[in-house]
């Protein structure tokens, strides 16, 4: 649990640390950081479809740091828009998968680390389950799979997935933004699987 205390002393003006970090860790180098992050790293990783360039990337990388997600998996293109992270992917551990093949090869590559994989796409098709309704498996790492806007999680990685979640929503809109579902995705993890 983050420390609130810590957070505010840097928006008031008491440190003077330029990086885009909790108090904490003001005075440790990247390295360390990592590691720290890495040795307490929540039981889940995700990966972000960025098959065509989607804006929100950063967004869903900066909450993968929120909630201390294990890996993030960027399926597609590399490129996206840095800036909406605000240095976040410094400290987030990320692979790049242009093909299915490498995606495929570094959920393996993340299996031999962790042990066995659970892929849960995040979409509002048919047969999906709600998100309030479900149980995350504890006894698996979770991996979180995000489509992204106007074609959501595309059909080779909804066919990888052991289960599909949808969110609940109450107004007009046919879907969320996918930086908003992947906050609302791991937060719910994290609020029902970490004690």
């Amino acid at each position: 649990m983050t420390d609130l205390t810590s957070i505010n002393s840097s928006r008031t003006g008491m440190a003077s640390e330029s990086r885009n970090i909790i108090d904490h860790y003001h005075y440790w180098n990247h390295e360390a950081i990592l590691a720290d992050l890495d040795s307490r790293a929540n039981n889940f990783s995700i990966i972000c479809s960025n098959l065509y360039n989607d804006f929100n990337i950063a967004t869903c990388i900066r909450n993968a740091n929120a909630f201390l997600a294990k890996r993030v998996f960027i399926y597609g293109s590399k490129q996206y828009d840095r800036r909406g992270t605000v240095g976040t992917h410094h400290y987030v551990r990320s692979v790049h998968c242009g093909t299915l093949d490498r995606l495929v090869q570094g959920l393996d590559t993340l299996a031999e680390q962790v042990g066995p994989l659970h892929l849960v796409a995040m979409d509002n098709v048919e047969n999906s389950i709600s998100l309030e309704s479900y149980q995350w498996p504890t006894n698996k790492h979770a991996v979180i799979i995000l489509g992204q806007e106007q074609v959501g999680v595309p059909p080779e990685l909804l066919q990888m997935a052991q289960d599909t979640v949808y969110i609940t929503q109450y107004g007009s809109v046919r879907s969320l933004n996918v930086g908003t579902a992947s906050g609302i995705a791991m937060y719910d993890y994290c609020k029902k699987v970490i004690v």
